[in-house]
């Protein structure tokens, strides 16, 4: 007979030293389910730069990214530290998804009109049962209690301010946007720095950031395919487009390669510092990745001739994010392994790619990226002597 399992079981901090610590499905189902938030960001930002909106897209990109951003970092380290899997914290974790899929919903009002009442409901919802998982940790967890008090009172406060910012006017609220924003990033730093740290697994951590880079590619990759679907249903198939989807395939496995060369659950282990760092940077790796996605698929629209951008302006949408990308990445791979060599191959790399952007016809400027960024990570396998394949 298998094992019985608790309908509740106490919610203890896990061991750091866990073995064979691995995400669990209802992980996968909370991440599947943020990328529908992904996924309608980067719509909207693909419309924006379609129509030439680019300050309105991408102000609106960055801040309703943020918010799914964020709100997935919270559960993500959580549940590294507490997750029981019993009844209780599966039936909050549901709440969360919830709230999320009604953020997803707010989004494109929030890039269109600049109403953000229903992302914010959907995100008082996700914080609302985040705060009861920290006080359900901070009464079962003697060890871990100041750490799990701090979080869910720093998330209430923040949360209320999120609430009062609906009702703040004009550019008051992009004002108070930023202000609560940052408060939002100073809360895990008031909580882990004072006092006994929550039990995080640092190579569960490294696997979850890596499986979210992992599911945001895939959307990237799903977003440049629906837009040369539509352009070859429209329009037929050409080389054109040939080069776009071949060079784009190419451009993104660069990407992947670029960010999993090398692990930083070492780093992660020692020190609290460069953890903050590499984790805080990930706002820009997932983010860009995404909005490569949406570059693409202006890249797509232009060659089509359904928009107004030119052609350098729809080959920048792609290259901004990937350089943005790559910078970050090599920043990381330098915080978490010291004798990373990063160099000036980042200033050649963006200088290359925003000339080819600006000088090259839209499929060759794209292909001129591919070519570049692979050339990028041949340089690190070559360099980095301990890489092995």
């Amino acid at each position: 007979m298998g094992m019985v399992r608790s309908w509740r079981r106490p919610m203890v901090g896990r061991d750091r030293d866990e073995t064979h610590r691995a995400s669990t499905p209802l992980e996968l189902l909370f991440d599947l389910c943020f990328v529908v938030a992904v996924a309608s960001a980067a719509a909207e930002l693909h419309h924006a730069l379609a129509a030439s909106h680019l300050g309105a897209g991408l102000f609106g990109f960055a801040t309703s990214f943020f918010a799914i951003w964020w709100a997935w970092v919270n559960f993500t380290w959580f549940a590294s530290a507490y997750d029981t899997d019993d009844v209780p914290y599966r039936l909050l974790t549901l709440l969360q998804i919830a709230g999320v899929l009604v953020m997803a919903a707010g989004i494109p009002e929030a890039f269109e009109h600049r109403d953000f009442t229903v992302p914010t409901i959907g995100y008082v919802i996700m914080r609302v049962a985040m705060v009861i998982q920290w006080l359900r940790a901070a009464r079962e967890h003697t060890a871990g209690r100041p750490a799990a008090l701090r979080y869910a009172l720093g998330i209430s406060v923040v949360q209320l301010c999120w609430v009062v910012r609906l009702f703040l006017p004009g550019v008051w609220g992009w004002i108070g946007f930023g202000l609560f924003a940052v408060l939002e990033l100073l809360v895990p730093v008031w909580a882990e720095y004072r006092g006994n740290r929550t039990s995080w697994h640092p190579n569960h951590i490294a696997e979850r950031y890596g499986l979210f880079t992992l599911i945001v590619l895939g959307e990237c990759v799903l977003s440049a395919t629906t837009a040369i679907q539509t352009a070859i249903s429209e329009s037929g198939l050409s080389a054109a487009l040939l080069v776009i989807a071949g060079s784009g395939l190419v451009l993104l496995f660069g990407l992947w390669w670029a960010y999993f060369k090398r692990d930083a659950a070492p780093r992660l282990r020692n020190s609290l510092k460069s953890t903050m760092v590499w984790a805080y940077s990930h706002y820009a790796v997932f983010g860009s990745v995404a909005a490569v996605g949406a570059g693409l698929g202006v890249v797509v629209d232009t060659e089509a001739g359904k928009t107004e951008l030119p052609t350098y302006g729809a080959a920048l949408a792609v290259a901004v994010p990937v350089v943005v990308y790559m910078v970050v990445v090599g920043l990381q791979h330098k915080i978490m392994n010291r004798d990373e060599p990063v160099a000036l191959r980042y200033i050649v790399l963006g200088a290359v790619l925003i000339l080819a952007a600006v000088l090259l016809p839209l499929p060759a400027a794209v292909a001129a990226m591919a070519v570049v960024s692979s050339l990028l990570v041949v340089y690190g396998v070559v360099v980095t002597s301990r890489f092995t394949l």
